[in-house]
């Protein structure tokens, strides 16, 4: 059935404004409760501390009715998996209970290997109404290679992994025989398999109250709305051809890559063009075609409107252009581990190209982040663990506020790991976690800083894989401000070089990981005095900066 259709049956169902509201409302609430039960019965620290998961609801199409506000490049998982199964399983044979799992990039399950997504349908007096999804990041997959998919980790197409509410144990058998910690995923696995179910009652119980075609026409209705305030949004932008261009890099490959972005903006609609950019690599760093739709999507949320709620209406005036095979749509079997490192520099690219436009919904270039995985064997328990997580650095600055200190930006999302949790599950010890003095990038409005977090490893020796994006190039500043400080990975005594980004760290060594900071806003010259004396009186900057770079006379 094609949307136009869908829409005029939704139509033969009239429904008014405040029960719209109403349902709307309700799927939203669903898809944050899947994710608050995901979390809570979650194993990993990754998901039960980082809460690196997301959910959405589908209507029968595969179009997004409603996303919680998680992890935004988790949305090019959802949307790969959605679209394959509805374009390759006879949906004559898909019964309750019936569950999809996935992970592949290139077969519609997922951006990267680690984002294992589970699909189920909602089922309503024996009739498909809906399907409810998520998505949890497994830290698993560790100490590989990247330089085609087969070297990082076991690929999934979408398979159903329950049928009829029974679990196919022969393809449980074979995902835990190829995960590295097989303990956490099937206990993970338990969390998602809670999270749809719960998702499934839900979305029954709103269909019984208001009946399956009210739901469905107002599923309908809300997704016109977000297209119509998107729309909106887009036409406070100037019509006009917007450029940028920026040099990427990351410890991932071993070269700089030049790239650029062409937007369009024309009444109510905007183009993305990123034709021309470099082929895909032989690095981890490579995007799939719905993690740049994902990226894009983001992007544009944030400067048209960030309340448009997060579905498929929305999406409906943005179009993405991508050479196929590129570094922006790759096709198999590019390797795709560390496809952030590319997203955070095109909502970067984005932003900046806007700045001629709408200069105060703009942020300065931010930190890419920073990632950080141990893993080893652990002296008590003596299993195989993985210790992962995504350090944050500085946000830029905006036009009339400083960038935010210590976050993770634009399409990674994740909290930090909690010290107490870390230690407790892993062999480490957290010796320093510290805002860095001087790191933002200096402005009239100052770029957010970055943090330091040192690790001691504590077991016999731990391999590890750290780096980030900005090692070289840093973060860009805006309309004569400063750039942010690069991202560093800081070696302890008698630790090796890291060969991309991999080595060996023995016990009682240390590595901390200092991402990139933002950069700022404005001419620091320009910057109030007042706030440039509480800047050093809090230690954010020091009295070399204060006197040389915002000429405080102190």
């Amino acid at each position: 059935m094609n949307e136009a259709l869908s829409r005029q049956d939704a139509g033969a169902v009239r429904i008014d404004p405040v029960t719209t509201e109403v349902i709307g409302s309700a799927l939203m609430t669903i898809v944050e409760e899947m994710g608050k039960a995901i979390v809570r019965a979650a194993y990993s620290t990754n998901i039960k501390e980082r809460q690196d998961c997301s959910t959405v609801i589908f209507d029968t199409q595969g179009r997004t009715l409603a996303q919680a506000e998680r992890i935004p490049v988790h949305l090019g998982s959802l949307l790969g998996i959605a679209e394959w199964v509805l374009k390759n399983v006879d949906l004559s044979t898909v019964e309750p209970g019936d569950v999809f799992i996935g992970n592949d990039a290139h077969t519609g399950g997922g951006t990267h290997l680690n984002d294992i997504v589970f699909l189920e349908p909602v089922f309503f007096e024996d009739r498909l109404v809906a399907w409810v999804t998520n998505l949890a990041h497994h830290s698993d997959f560790v100490d590989r290679g990247h330089a085609h998919i087969y070297q990082e980790g076991l690929r999934i197409p979408p398979i159903r992994l329950y049928r009829k509410g029974v679990l196919q144990q022969d393809i449980m058998d074979l995902v835990l025989l190829n995960c590295q910690v097989p303990h956490e995923r099937i206990n993970d696995f338990r969390a998602q398999m809670a999270a749809n179910r719960l998702g499934v009652q839900r979305y029954q119980a709103l269909c019984a109250k208001y009946g399956e075609q009210v739901v469905r026409a107002a599923g309908a209705e809300v997704l016109d709305y977000a297209e119509r305030k998107t729309r909106a949004g887009i036409r406070t932008i100037p019509d006009g051809v917007y450029f940028n261009e920026c040099r990427f890099d990351t410890p991932s490959y071993d070269r700089i890559l030049d790239l650029k972005v062409r937007i369009e903006v024309s009444g109510d609609e905007i183009t993305v063009d990123l034709r021309d950019n470099p082929e895909q690599v032989r690095a981890g760093i490579n995007m799939v075609y719905t993690a740049t739709l994902a990226t894009v999507y983001f992007a544009v949320k944030s400067l048209v409107d960030p309340d448009i709620p997060a579905n498929s209406g929305f999406h409906r005036p943005i179009r993405v252009i991508a050479d196929e095979g590129s570094v922006f749509h790759a096709v198999s079997p590019a390797a795709v581990y560390t496809r952030t490192d590319i997203g955070q520099r095109l909502v970067d690219m984005i932003f900046t190209a806007l700045s001629a436009a709408i200069p105060e919904r703009i942020c300065a270039a931010c930190t890419g982040g920073g990632l950080m995985t141990f893993s080893g064997i652990h002296p008590r328990t003596g299993r195989f663990y993985v210790y992962n997580e995504m350090c944050g650095g500085g946000m830029g600055a905006r036009a009339t506020l400083d960038g935010l200190d210590g976050v993770q930006v634009h399409t990674t999302n994740t909290a930090n790991i909690p010290i107490e949790a870390l230690e407790f599950e892993h062999p480490v010890m957290v010796e320093r976690y510290e805002l860095v003095q001087d790191s933002g990038g200096a402005g009239k409005w100052r770029g957010g800083m970055t943090m330091r977090r040192q690790i001691r490893v504590l077991d016999h020796t731990a391999t590890v894989n750290a780096g980030g994006t900005n090692s070289i190039v840093p973060p860009w500043g805006l309309f004569g401000a400063q750039g942010g400080r690069t991202t560093t990975v800081e070696l302890g005594e008698g630790v090796a070089p890291l060969k991309n980004r991999n080595g060996r760290v023995g016990p009682g060594q240390t590595l901390a990981m200092v991402a990139a900071s933002g950069g700022g806003y404005g001419d620091p010259k320009e910057r109030d005095r007042d706030m440039v004396r509480r800047d050093l009186k809090e230690e954010r900057i020091s009295l070399q900066a204060a006197r040389d770079i915002y000429g405080l006379d102190v």
